[in-house]
């Protein structure tokens, strides 16, 4: 009977856009084992992938409201369900896998948790990464976008995050993964940004984070760039609530685009970076010790952007001693405009996988 439950959970979340793939070897399960009890596995089932109050959820499945709060929010501290502020209540939601569930996980990780994600890993990001739309998007150090081109909000995240009321700061879980396997890399672990539109979004649940002002958050970026990390966000225009700075020797999405090379893990952006070959000198950092993705090649002591390996990161831009790389526009054919917000995507990426969206 658990056994059952489990599967109907995996069943679940694999009905969900984003996507949960069974194996042949039944690691989902597993996984679902080490973070679900039965009984909450169970309940996971009754909650649905759109926000609810804790009154609503107790109305539908019948129980005292204080009992169902208990029950939901000792869920959400294990990082099973959402919790979050939206106009102004505190809503409850059944999340996907990944981006959601996983992440959670950041204070319940140990070696148990990580060998299995990796075992799951090239399973996962099929399927996560392997259909349109792109679940993230890179945006750009737009410090040294040519200041002719237009910028939309989805592409300035200094806008986005001014825009914002409310942010939190955790540590990065995929470095927190890599550590735990005995491969620290040397950036940054406390850098991974919340951020929303909500006065006080985070008051009553924070998950495995510390609320900080905004110009702490700015800060936080600040040195994400000096470090040469790469900003990545939901694929979407409107509605970001988090930026994620990854590095390419820990972070999961990278990793999936280089490594299990995934098409839709991650959307590059609009912006692809342009050496002056007059003003450089020839030093190299931007090759050997700037770009994520090996997009920057050298002949005979000139360097020159891969455009088609570029993802549009900018990072490259920030150590440049002469100030000879800046952000161009991509050719219009292979600029994307990502969906209008969480729910459009969610629509599209329904239609790419051939499921039908489920209340």
């Amino acid at each position: 009977m658990a056994e059952e439950v489990y599967r109907k959970l995996a069943k679940k979340l694999d009905e969900l856009p984003n996507g949960f793939p069974s194996t042949n070897n039944g690691v989902e399960i597993e996984f679902l084992k080490k973070i679900f009890t039965p009984e909450d596995a169970e309940m996971a089932l009754k909650i649905k992938p759109v926000p609810e109050t804790a009154e609503a959820i107790a109305q539908r499945l019948e129980k005292p409201v204080l009992e169902m709060r208990s029950i939901l929010d000792e869920m959400a501290k294990k990082g099973q369900i959402g919790c979050l502020k939206l106009f102004g209540q505190q809503v409850y939601m059944f999340f996907p896998f990944a981006i959601g569930i996983y992440e959670f996980q950041l204070n319940r990780m140990d070696k148990e948790f990580v060998d299995l994600i990796e075992k799951y890993a090239p399973t996962l990001f099929g399927t996560v990464g392997g259909y349109k739309p792109s679940l993230t998007r890179v945006i750009p150090v737009n410090a040294t976008i040519d200041n002719r081109l237009q910028v939309h909000l989805y592409e300035d995240l200094h806008r986005m995050v001014d825009q914002a009321k409310s942010f939190r700061v955790r540590d990065c879980i995929c470095r927190k993964e890599k550590a735990i396997q005995g491969h620290a890399c040397k950036h940054t672990l406390e850098n991974c940004l919340s951020i929303s539109q909500e006065e006080g979004a985070f008051d009553y649940f924070s998950l495995a984070g510390r609320i900080i002002s905004k110009e702490e958050a700015f800060k936080v970026l600040s040195e994400s760039e000096k470090e040469g990390l790469v900003h990545c966000a939901w694929n979407v225009q409107q509605g970001h609530a988090f930026v994620c700075n990854c590095c390419p020797c820990s972070c999961g999405i990278l990793r999936a685009v280089k490594e299990y090379k995934t098409p839709y893990m991650l959307a590059k952006s609009n912006f692809v970076a342009q050496i002056d070959q007059e003003s450089c000198s020839s030093c190299g950092i931007c090759k050997e010790e700037r770009c994520p993705m090996q997009a920057i090649a050298e002949t005979d002591g000139s360097y020159k952007v891969l455009d088609e390996r570029c993802i549009g990161c900018g990072v490259c831009t920030v150590t440049c001693p002469t100030d000879s790389i800046t952000m161009g526009a991509r050719p219009e054919l292979q600029r994307e405009e990502p969906p209008a917000n969480l729910i459009d995507w969610m629509a599209k990426r329904a239609t790419s996988r051939g499921i039908e969206l489920k209340p």
